[in-house]
């Protein structure tokens, strides 16, 4: 069965009553997990960056925009209560070092790399041995960036999976170039998922499926208009539903590919082909 992550990522704006709506939005759906992102800001980016200038409900720049979209320890433990109150999953990806250490607290099931951390050799080795399934984004990567990528998670025997992405928000629907999917099984040979960034509905997801996507990850926001640089390249709640009760049917539909002659088959069987014995 296709596993489905909603990312809520940073679309809760850094309030807490955002993020359990969006839980709420996931477990309803029939999600399998919910996914957020963790950053210390001070160490992914540089005090040239954060000094810059941003307008944002937060303040006018760039540390006030990135720190007020950040929770903290507490947060987290509030949403790690939360979740498992609502049996579902959760699971983030931490931008550094430091994020990765202090999440290990909650013991979630899954670890994520995002695209823009997939060169970051040391924070691969802090994921990796930590062995638990990791989902690997692959955007705005080389293969070779992929093959070294790998060779850290098969050297600490960490269970990984690839997830073909585009790093555009939102993507261009002509970039999706959703063969590569195929592409990263025949070549690495393990499982590869759909991490989409579109904002087109689920037309994407689903042929990536139809490719043999194995995870499908989307953004999800409560509101499109909302302020951040993601809600745009997100699902709504009606997206949301819709997009997963068709990869539900996708899975029935696709079956196990193992040839067979059905039970509701049988009387059609005797019927037609009585003259023939």
């Amino acid at each position: 069965m296709v596993f489905i992550t909603a990312e809520i990522g940073i679309n809760h704006n850094g309030d807490i009553k955002i993020a359990k709506k969006l839980i709420d939005l996931a477990v309803s759906s029939g999600c399998d997990a919910v996914k957020f992102q963790k950053r210390t800001v001070n160490k992914v980016y540089s005090k040239e960056v954060l000094d810059g200038p941003r307008e944002s409900p937060w303040g006018t720049t760039q540390r006030e925009q990135k720190e007020g979209l950040e929770f903290s320890t507490t947060d987290y433990k509030i949403i790690d209560k939360y979740c498992k109150q609502k049996n579902i999953q959760w699971y983030l990806s931490c931008w550094d070092i430091d994020s990765q250490i202090e999440m290990r607290k909650f013991k979630t099931k899954y670890n994520k790399v995002a695209s823009a951390m997939l060169i970051h050799t040391k924070l691969l080795e802090i994921i990796a041995e930590e062995k638990k399934h990791t989902f690997i984004s692959t955007g705005m990567s080389t293969i070779n960036d992929i093959s070294k990528a790998i060779k850290i998670f098969k050297k600490y025997k960490c269970p990984f999976e690839l997830m073909h992405s585009h790093s555009s928000y939102p993507m261009k629907i002509e970039e999706a170039n959703l063969k590569l999917i195929q592409t990263l099984k025949n070549k690495f040979k393990c499982d590869v998922g759909y991490s989409g960034h579109e904002s087109a509905a689920s037309l994407i997801c689903i042929t990536a499926v139809l490719q043999g996507a194995t995870s499908i990850e989307r953004h999800i926001t409560l509101d499109r208009t909302m302020y951040g640089s993601d809600q745009a390249a997100s699902l709504e709640p009606e997206g949301l539903m819709r997009l997963v009760r068709d990869v539900r049917v996708l899975d029935i539909i696709l079956g196990d590919g193992k040839k067979k002659i059905w039970d509701s088959e049988k009387s059609a069987m005797k019927k037609l082909r009585e003259r023939l014995v």
